[in-house]
């Protein structure tokens, strides 16, 4: 174990800042261009797809294990609150979306889903909104249910009916 790099064993699942949860799956150690790399090898299920991360990098990407519990009730509070809608250019809000969704940080994707859900009975969202709010939402039910050992859809689930309930009282003091 090194001390400069958080140490992760085959079958944790870690969270990489653009992909989501990802399980390790592999420690390798590869030659390339002439140096010796120990890599992690993650495994994303959803994306199907396998990515090697060299240890040494782990830090700079931003990996890290699972959240813990108090940042995901943390989460899951955001998801309770009021949305924050800023009246900006929609291309500039989107950025920020993005960023936030990419940063891999569980309360900043929470905000994201808060402030791009749409209960079923308000106005109909655009597209790229819709698939802004869908990344959010998956990235955060993917990591839920890391943490609580279930899967996505039931993850999701239980952030929908949270944003159900929570979301329309908000709506009846705008209307």
């Amino acid at each position: 174990m090194t001390a400069k790099a958080p140490a992760f064993d085959v079958g944790d699942y870690v969270v990489y800042p653009k992909h989501g949860v990802g399980r390790v799956i592999e420690l390798q150690s590869q030659e390339i261009a002439g140096m010796q790399l120990e890599l992690y090898v993650l495994r994303f299920e959803k994306e199907r797809m396998t990515l090697r991360v060299p240890v040494n990098k782990v830090e700079s990407i931003g990996m890290r294990k699972l959240s813990s519990d108090k940042t995901l009730r943390e989460a899951m509070d955001v998801l309770k609150s009021k949305p924050k809608v800023k009246r900006t250019m929609w291309s500039r809000r989107a950025q920020e979306y993005e960023a936030k969704i990419n940063s891999g940080d569980l309360v900043s994707i929470a905000e994201v889903t808060r402030d791009l859900f749409r209960a079923d009975d308000q106005p109909e969202q655009s597209y790229s909104e819709r698939q802004i709010f869908e990344a959010a939402s998956s990235r955060l039910a993917r990591e839920l249910a890391a943490m609580e050992k279930t899967d996505e859809p039931a993850a999701l689930v239980k952030i929908l009916e949270i944003l159900n309930e929570y979301a329309p009282k908000y709506y009846e003091q705008t209307a």
